[in-house]
């Protein structure tokens, strides 16, 4: 077939000449007009058809077809309508009309490239417009004799050159679109064939629900004085909205999770059992701040005992002491610019005192374990002596006297004979006493780190354990402060930031790169608990087993074992953003910021291919079905696809999809292997022919029955309902289906994980929230099995696996999506 090229494309043909991209715009450009064509000869065999059942009856008489407002059908404006008609018929202004509301053959294209214009005046960047959703938009044909005609079988697009023959127009149920805005951009939906009362569909949450089986990390970068061993022999700590009780012995987890925003700091009371923990403010979805309190809690049932200072505190609390008279007071600092100190009767909950600290930094505070008039704090650059009496509190400052004066007080205990034993910035520990002026002095000062001593622990017998920053080091001192034995922890897992004694012997520490490490002296020490220490965005799990994959700002690639809790193994690399298993579980591929993506070896943690696309980091990993090909997504636009070979260890590029006119966000392929569905920053929505050459399909209406191997694009037809009314386009940054595709899975920016069923196609459908992130929820997925749920917060570094409890014995979610209708069908998917 010889194509002929408008004149008008002759000026952008002969520029492309000039360029190595010559044969790329040529082929382009062939393909959009092949495509035309045959999108004319098919609307207009289409159009004679339907002329030629609208001549069985008068063009005065009604049939139905004013039903429809023109304002709800699409202008046609770039083909003649009498061009399809049979000789000798003319058409009135009436009838053209009528025509206009044939559903299937309104101009995608014409759509397409609206919305093409709107996107690209559109930043994410711009300020931010509700997301509504529009009513149903319904163009309908009816023959005759009632019955509804649907021609979206005679817009198939032709996968040869040459024309197809239109089919015969068939009774099929009613075409339906629905419009999403977000952010004023229009978003057309189309609902499956196999939908004949999308109003009438009723949405359910799911059946299933999720409860927190797991927490992954330690919240050591940043906080101090947060590891302690209950009697129970659980260790207890914090990371996001969790505070973790840790069976050191046993090996499993419980949760106290009734803190509405991160955890802050955490104390034990005398009794070893209750614990108090203070977090810090925020803010709910609205905007509306959420205030921070202090709970009071029973470490053995995890109920709530009292909550302290709610309105009180402003922007945290950040630091937190009992008294050792059996508990009865509790002192609090809270994070305002004075470090108001307050101190509360823990039975009433009410305060008993309350006074302006400093504007300096305040890092702890204790109760004198002989006397619980007696208050110390220290921080940036002093220790604070304070006095309770008749409800006032007083300070004197300690007096450095000759001795130099350190930036940062960090820590402090008290000796088995009254003293006070300070560790400072300078690397040295200092002993404070009572001068016979009634002032606090430094009585001695005793090197003990390169560095900063970042935690003292006193141990029962009266020895000292300190721990260094700098130099890594533990020390064990002597209750006359001489050095017995010292060790290094291995440098992976940062400096020393807490210690906790298990027996006098064996000890507990807190790392400053989120680790627990348990262990002795004599034989070292091995981690418990691991962590992230930077924000983490990329999140795979694999086919087969139990096994995840997680990555994000601090170069960290790990493996982790959802069964046994652990960490499998570890790298570094670049920022890792994206990642995805191989179907056959062999290998992973892991995309990162650089465009640069690597393939990973499970078994021996090697490097088996290195490519680079672009120069914009990635943002989409996705192997297609069987395994054949990767679809890799970019911020410069463009999804890369290859091929795959030697069981995912050899990859060549087939091609590239160019049609997105912003970043890359989310892609799924076709249980077939053929198609890819993709999103884009600007909330767009395309459809990809890969196995016709990487094709843009401009007409979405052919897809709107596939089915896809995977669902995690956050705009769909079928995810539509997970947004909420008022969401800015941005505020779901994940989701995933379920493999049994029952459930969907959402990570929102609000902190929170939310459970729907699928598919969830209406607005405002109902589901199951869940808390535990104290940040923007970064990526979620189903385990192989649907056992699980794992999900990953951002700057929260914490990954929380819920454990997915089965509800009742009903049929699968297709079978769960109800219409009132008896004609409907129970899904919109076919």
């Amino acid at each position: 077939m010889v194509h002929l090229v408008p004149d008008c494309l002759v000026p952008y043909l002969l520029i492309g000449c000039s360029s190595a991209e010559y044969p790329d715009r040529v082929s382009m450009m062939e393909g959009r007009l092949q495509l035309q064509e045959n999108e004319i000869t098919l609307l207009k065999s289409s159009l004679a058809d339907a002329l030629r059942r609208l001549q069985l009856t008068p063009l005065g008489q009604d049939h139905g077809l004013d039903r429809v407002p023109l304002a709800l059908t699409s202008d046609i404006q770039s083909l003649s309508l009498e061009d399809a008609l049979p000789k000798g018929i003319s058409l009135t202004e009436g009838s053209r009309a009528k025509l206009h509301c044939i559903q299937g053959l309104e101009e995608e294209d014409e759509e397409v490239e609206k919305e093409k214009d709107l996107s690209r005046a559109s930043f994410v960047e711009e300020p931010i417009h509700p997301t509504t959703i529009r009513s149903l938009q319904r163009e309908d044909l009816q023959d005759p004799n009632g019955s509804t005609e649907s021609l979206s079988s005679a817009r198939q697009t032709p996968i040869s050159g040459s024309p197809v023959p239109p089919k015969d127009l068939s009774p099929s149920p009613r075409s339906q679109s629905i419009k999403m805005f977000i952010r004023g951009r229009p978003i057309t939906m189309y609902v499956p064939s196999n939908i004949q009362n999308y109003d009438d569909l009723r949405m359910e949450p799911p059946v299933e629900k999720l409860e927190l089986d797991w927490v992954y990390g330690y919240r050591g970068r940043d906080c101090r004085a947060n590891l302690y061993l209950l009697a129970s022999g659980e260790a207890v700590y914090f990371i996001a909205c969790v505070v973790v009780l840790y069976h050191i012995n046993n090996r499993t987890q419980r949760h106290y999770s009734k803190h509405t925003d991160c955890v802050r700091c955490l104390t034990i009371h005398p009794d070893k059992v209750r614990v108090a923990s203070g977090q810090t403010a925020g803010v709910d979805k609205d905007g509306k701040p959420l205030q921070p309190y202090v709970h009071i809690w029973d470490s053995s049932t995890l109920i709530t005992l009292q909550q302290i200072g709610l309105g009180t505190f402003e922007r945290g609390v950040g630091s937190v002491a009992f008294s050792f008279d059996s508990g009865a007071f509790l002192c609090v600092i809270d994070d305002s610019n004075e470090h108001m100190l307050s101190v509360w009767d823990c039975a009433k909950g009410t305060k008993h005192a309350e006074v302006k600290s400093t504007n300096e930094a305040v890092f702890t505070v204790e109760f004198n374990p002989n006397d619980s008039t007696n208050i110390i704090t220290c921080g940036k650059s002093h220790v604070y002596f304070w006095t309770l009496s008749a409800g006032s509190l007083t300070k004197k400052q300690g007096i450095f006297g000759k001795y130099k004066k350190p930036k940062f007080i960090q820590c402090f205990v008290f000796s088995l004979t009254g003293d006070v034993l300070t560790g400072d910035s300078e690397g040295n520990i200092l002993t404070w006493g009572k001068s016979p002026g009634d002032t606090f002095q430094i009585m001695r000062q005793t090197r003990a780190h390169d560095g900063s001593v970042f935690t003292l622990c006193m141990l029962q017998g009266g020895a000292l354990l300190s721990g260094g920053g700098k130099d890594r080091k533990i020390i064990r001192w002597s209750a006359d402060l001489a050095p017995e034995r010292e060790c290094e922890i291995p440098e992976k897992f940062g400096a020393v930031r807490c210690i906790a004694d298990v027996d006098g012997e064996e000890v507990l520490v807190g790392t400053t790169r989120n680790a627990i490490l348990r262990g002795t002296f004599s034989d070292g020490f091995v981690a418990i608990v691991q962590g992230h220490v930077d924000e983490m965005w990329g999140l795979a799990t694999h086919p087969s087993q139990d096994v995840f994959l997680t990555c994000g700002h601090d170069r960290q690639v790990c493996v982790w074992n959802t069964e046994e809790h652990k960490l499998d193994w570890c790298t570094t690399l670049e920022y890792g953003l994206c990642a995805d298993f191989c179907p056959n579980g062999a290998v992973v591929s892991v995309g990162l910021s650089t465009g640069r993506w690597l393939v990973l070896d499970l078994q021996t943690k090697d490097v088996v291919s290195d490519y680079t696309d672009g120069n914009e980091q990635l943002s989409v990993m996705r192997y297609s079905p069987d395994g054949s090909f990767l679809a890799v997504g970019s911020h410069d636009n463009f999804i890369y696809i290859y091929n795959v070979t030697e069981s995912g260890r050899r990859y060549s590029r087939y091609g590239k999809c160019n049609g997105h006119s912003s970043f890359i966000t989310h892609l799924d392929w076709s249980k077939d292997g053929k198609y890819i569905m993709s999103n884009s920053g600007d909330y767009e929505i395309l459809y990809w022919d890969i196995a016709g050459g990487c094709k843009l399909l401009r007409n979405r209406y052919e897809s709107k029955d596939r089915e896809w191997a995977s669902y995690t694009c956050v705009l769909g037809f079928h995810v539509m309902g997970v947004w909420l009314e008022g969401s800015d386009g941005t505020d779901i940054n994940a989701l995933c289906r379920s493999h049994n595709e029952r459930m969907v899975a959402v990570a929102d920016d609000f902190c929170k994980v939310h459970l729907f069923q699928y598919p969830c196609p209406k607005p405002k459908a109902p589901n199951h929230s869940y808390e535990g992130h104290g940040s923007h929820v970064t990526n979620v997925r189903f385990t192989h099995c649907d056992s699980h749920v794992l999900s990953m917060g951002g700057k929260d570094t914490c990954i929380l696996q819920w454990r997915v409890k089965r509800g009742g014995t009903g049929d699968s979610g297709r079978d769960r999506l109800h219409s009132s209708s008896s004609t409907s069908t129970s899904s919109p998917e076919p």
